[in-house]
């Protein structure tokens, strides 16, 4: 049996547990289980401390997981990236007290406040910076005015405690995170994985796209194709009334009423969004 690892708490853990819901695996627990067994699709759940699935997967007690690109890289383990999920994004910034430092050279001999000290410390190093990282659990933007930090590394959304700490950031993101499937080298190429890989990618197609069918008379339809060319061709079928064809096209979901107007414009008529549930494409 595959053995997937999904977050047991956090922001991770009800997109992993939705995700793998809709890509058709049996994700409910009648309690707080730590394995789950999918005898139908060959699987096993196991709920885990998101930032120890890299571990797990890294020493191969567990072949796949779900976790964040932050967490995996701060893991320092042989666990590979193996496909972005798209949700859970955040971003990780360097940040000081206002007018102090602007560039990565500022940071040379001084103490950078930081959870995700390996990442840190890793990132630093493969640009020459020498720094001291102090590893912190929590309230990172609180070890400069206590004199633990100079500055930090840590996820910034929208900034505003930053601004109350009397921190701003400076330099490029350090980087952009986001949920991601994990694995291990050697696995890349097995059967299993792939199938969970697949499964995940269409339900990621499935919720960027919807179909769009609508009926159009043949001397419009190449203007309505430019319009909506679909994922690869438009499907076009032929009705009673031969002057007219039925065509079912897929559309990104993001600006679809955009993509309806344009049809509309175009000569299309009768037009309906279905949402899709699931792909493989």
């Amino acid at each position: 049996m595959l053995r997937i690892a999904v977050p047991n708490k956090g922001s991770l853990s009800e997109p992993a547990i939705q995700l793998l819901d809709e890509a058709g695996y049996r994700t409910r627990r009648r309690g707080r289980e730590l394995v789950l067994t999918d005898a139908e699709n060959e699987v096993e759940l196991f709920f885990l401390r998101p930032r120890d699935i890299a571990v797990y997967v890294g020493r191969g007690s567990i072949h796949a997981g779900i976790t964040g690109r932050d967490l995996l890289l701060d893991s320092g383990t042989s666990a590979v990236e193996h496909r972005a999920l798209g949700f859970a994004r955040s971003t990780f910034r360097f940040a000081a007290p206002i007018g102090t430092m602007t560039s990565l050279d500022d940071i040379a001999g001084k103490r950078v406040g930081a959870s995700y000290d390996h990442l840190v410390r890793t990132y630093l190093a493969e640009r020459g910076v020498d720094a001291e990282v102090v590893h912190l659990d929590g309230a990172v933007e609180s070890s400069v005015r206590l004199g633990v930090a100079d500055l930090i590394a840590d996820v910034v959304e929208t900034g505003s405690t930053l601004k109350a700490a009397g921190l701003e950031v400076f330099e490029e993101p350090l980087l952009k995170s986001e949920a991601v499937l994990i694995t291990r080298e050697d696995l890349r190429e097995d059967p299993a994985l792939a199938t969970l890989d697949r499964r995940l990618q269409g339900v990621q197609v499935a919720r960027s796209y919807v179909i769009v069918d609508f009926n159009v008379r043949e001397q419009d339809l190449a203007k309505t194709s430019d319009i909506a060319p679909g994922f690869d061709s438009p499907t076009i079928s032929p009705l009673l009334n031969s002057e007219w064809r039925a065509v079912r096209v897929m559309v990104q979901s993001e600006g679809v009423n955009l993509v309806m107007d344009r049809l509309h414009e175009a000569g299309a008529r009768g037009i309906i969004v279905t949402e899709l549930k699931a792909s493989r494409l």
